[in-house]
């Protein structure tokens, strides 16, 4: 349905024509300042703006996404895992030539979003792959599409697949998800985090916000749970949101010291 309205500032594909997004105007984002826009993937797509983009980030770990950035500008990751690829979160740019890479790399069993900046265009990533999405039922209410490939999941943890665990840390959004992947980076495991982990330019340390662009902080509790939930895990690197946002080694320690600054900080 590539007639679809998508919101340009944020890229969330909505079933029907609508004067607003709910996602823009919520605290965690924004309206432009110019106002609300909308687009399509044909007329996106018609453009020639954007090009698909296909490259590795890491063991086993191939980004996913378009050149130049489209809408928010997120880079999806292909999971090569053993039990099949798997892709965490979503690009919101896909055109022909973007899906035939993905099938080349041999395609796409399952997909999970960590929080519902990046639902963007998931629906169209289901169809073509006749894949499966995981989304946290704690963000129900921020589907722009609702579609039969959507499997709403409920609780703290979620095996999708063997060896790939989503775990619902609750920051950023009430169904902020992670991926943990104890076979990445050559078996000494990754979490991959979206921006539910924020890889920062002090590669030492995370960010964990309610809204990043308009600087509200997470609420102390919940950066304290997502601490303790992670923390009997392990893995050495966090993969961000962004192309090269990655936390090569001490990733574990970065979350636990990320969180006890955050806290000592807010008392």
């Amino acid at each position: 349905m590539s007639e679809l309205p998508i919101c340009v500032a944020c890229g969330m594909q909505y079933a029907e024509p609508r004067s607003d997004c709910p996602i823009c105007e919520d605290e965690r984002q924004y309206v432009p300042q110019a106002g609300q826009r909308w687009t399509d993937l044909n007329t996106v797509r018609a453009s020639g703006t954007y090009t698909a983009r296909v490259e590795e980030q890491g063991p086993g770990l191939i980004g996913v996404g378009s050149t130049p950035n489209f809408a928010i500008g997120e880079r999806a990751l292909l999971v090569k895992a053993g039990s099949g690829n798997f892709l965490w979160d979503c690009a919101g740019y896909i055109d022909d030539d973007l899906v035939a890479k993905v099938r080349e790399l041999g395609g796409i069993t399952g997909i999970a979003i960590s929080h519902p900046h990046y639902y963007t265009t998931m629906v169209e990533w289901a169809h073509a792959f006749d894949a499966p999405i995981y989304l946290h039922e704690g963000d129900r209410q921020w589907i722009g599409r609702p579609d039969p490939a959507i499997k709403l999941w409920s609780g703290a943890t979620l095996d999708v697949a063997p060896g790939l665990r989503l775990i619902n840390l609750g920051v950023h959004f009430a169904g902020g998800t992670v991926l943990h992947w104890p076979d990445g980076e050559n078996g000494r495991g990754a979490v991959l985090s979206g921006d539910i982990l924020q890889v920062i330019p002090d590669r030492r340390f995370v960010g964990m916000m309610y809204s990043y662009p308009n600087l509200i902080p997470e609420r102390p509790e919940v950066v304290r749970r997502a601490a303790e939930m992670l923390e009997p895990y392990e893995f050495e690197a966090i993969y961000g949101a962004w192309w090269d946002a990655i936390i090569r080694t001490d990733g574990h320690e970065a979350v636990q010291r990320s969180a006890k600054r955050y806290l000592s900080q807010v008392g």
